[in-house]
């Protein structure tokens, strides 16, 4: 849902580029997971606004700004119960990972392998027998079958 980007200020305070649609989304959760590589650690927020286009925050047991240093550059994640439900026709990142791409004549494109956000929508990095950058967005999204981990996409096999 984000990264730690940097120190801030001296007290040990972070700064955070979120991942969310919503500058303030993370301010809704009281303990984020931070780590690495699939290493994950607790540390309950203190205190957190929104500065700017990023977020700072204060989080227990980071005391100084060694201690802030040393967890630039790690993930910020928040367990996904704790999460709303998707609306109907709004899907998480993680939720189409994964998933296989086939198009209108139901040529197989490849897999989701991850998604990147572009300011005007997000797209879909495919990787098949190539890459491919799909746009995630109408009408080129044709439909989501999350059960069936399958999106169906109006996308030649040739672009």
């Amino acid at each position: 849902m984000g990264r730690i980007a940097a120190p801030y200020a001296v007290k040990g305070w972070v700064k955070i580029q979120p991942y969310t649609e919503y500058l303030d989304s993370l301010l809704d959760y009281p303990v984020w997971h931070l780590g690495k590589a699939g290493k994950w650690r607790e540390y309950g927020v203190l205190e957190a606004r929104v500065h700017g286009a990023t977020l700072i925050a204060s989080l227990d047991g980071v005391a100084d700004r060694e201690q802030a240093q040393a967890l630039a550059g790690m993930e910020l994640a928040v367990p996904r119960e704790e999460m709303p439900a998707a609306e109907d026709g709004e899907y998480y990142w993680d939720d189409l990972i994964g998933m296989r791409v086939v198009n209108l004549a139901g040529e197989d494109l490849g897999r989701v392998e991850g998604l990147l956000e572009t300011g005007a929508h997000d797209v879909m990095r495919v990787l098949g027998e190539r890459e491919r950058l799909i746009p995630f967005t109408a009408p080129i999204v044709r439909a989501v079958d999350v059960e069936a981990g399958r999106i169906e996409v109006d996308w030649g096999s040739d672009y």
